[in-house]
């Protein structure tokens, strides 16, 4: 299959339109990049689902699916997800019903990315399941939502029993089969069982590095195996950050305010980071290990030539090249 492409929109939490003026301007901002996506044959733009700035400052931050419903309505082609939606921030059956609801005003271009969700300063701050639960909860609540979630994606009238959630007779009308679950997280026990179980694509973050994409999808065929799910029917996606310049001078202004005393090989371990030629190697080794699918925030995301060297120089050079099927 081909490789396909989406872009992580910039809507503020990683602090990155602080300089576009108001709140409607920086709004505007946001849509004109996923415009852009769109114009250039990106196959989705995403947001984060989070609520305030990574960095602690009080930044602009825009809340997730009502910007995807905005969004929606500003773009023709492009899929819209969320990198990840946080499963403690709304019950799992709203949830559901809000993604018909994108899906019917996207004519059919909703995706539902759905995490565990890992920063306890939010749940502080915004007083979500006190006191935050420990890992095991939050990965035994995550199952749960993914089979409510997927059955009322699905279906019309639900009936899902759990201990942290359950829906009787619930209805989701019009439901929305056409809609992809997809789970993010690389956990090796519960995260990926779980995507076995319940998901149709699998998403793995923050690495580089080949090894590390064989070993997380080794494991998830093993889990298919193991509850009768067809691992290639999963689809397998890859998101982190990408340093894209023309030039290897562009590359170092582009790349010095992130390397915090580090050197650009260090940075590269977790996000892609070159001149077209190297990001064309990058990703096929990628490609190689199993992905098909990449997320992208691209550095810097107000930048619309960014994109649009990515779009020209980069991705038709990447993919079809070989079975991307996982090696046992």
């Amino acid at each position: 299959m081909a490789v396909q492409w989406g872009v992580v929109l910039p809507q503020g939490w990683r602090s990155d339109l602080r300089d576009r003026g108001d709140a409607a301007a920086q709004f505007e901002t946001m849509v004109g990049v996923a415009r852009e996506a769109d114009r250039l044959g990106f196959d989705s733009v995403w947001l984060y689902d989070h609520l305030q700035a990574v960095s602690g400052d009080p930044d602009t931050t825009f809340e997730c699916w009502t910007s995807l419903a905005a969004i929606a309505r500003e773009t023709g082609r492009v899929r819209l997800g969320q990198i990840v939606t946080c499963n403690g921030f709304r019950n799992p059956a709203l949830l559901a019903k809000m993604a018909a609801t994108l899906d019917a005003a996207s004519a059919g271009r909703a995706i539902v990315g759905l995490g565990a969700g890992w920063d306890q300063r939010e749940y502080d701050a915004y007083g979500f399941a006190q006191p935050y639960p420990p890992t095991g909860e939050r990965l035994a609540r995550l199952g749960e939502a993914a089979a409510v979630v997927r059955s009322m994606l699905r279906n019309e009238i639900s009936t899902v029993e759990g201990r942290y959630h359950r829906v009787h007779g619930a209805a989701n009308i019009p439901a929305a089969p056409g809609v992809r679950l997809l789970i993010g997280g690389a956990g090796e026990k519960v995260t990926l069982r779980i995507v076995a179980e319940h998901a149709d694509a699998c998403n793995l973050t923050d690495s580089t590095d080949p090894a590390f994409y064989r070993r997380k999808l080794a494991i998830l065929a093993d889990h298919c195996a193991a509850v009768g799910r067809d691992y290639d029917s999963i689809l397998r996606t890859a998101s982190f950050s990408v340093f894209a310049a023309a030039t290897e001078a562009g590359l170092d202004q582009l790349t010095a305010p992130h390397l915090h005393g580090r050197d650009r090989a260090e940075l590269a371990a977790g996000s892609a980071v070159g001149t077209p030629a190297r990001l064309i190697d990058t990703f096929n080794s990628l490609v190689d290990a199993g992905i098909q699918y990449f997320i992208l925030y691209v550095h810097a995301p107000t930048d619309l030539d960014r994109l649009r060297l990515l779009a020209a120089e980069v991705i038709p050079h990447v993919g079809d090249r070989a079975d991307t099927a996982v090696t046992r």
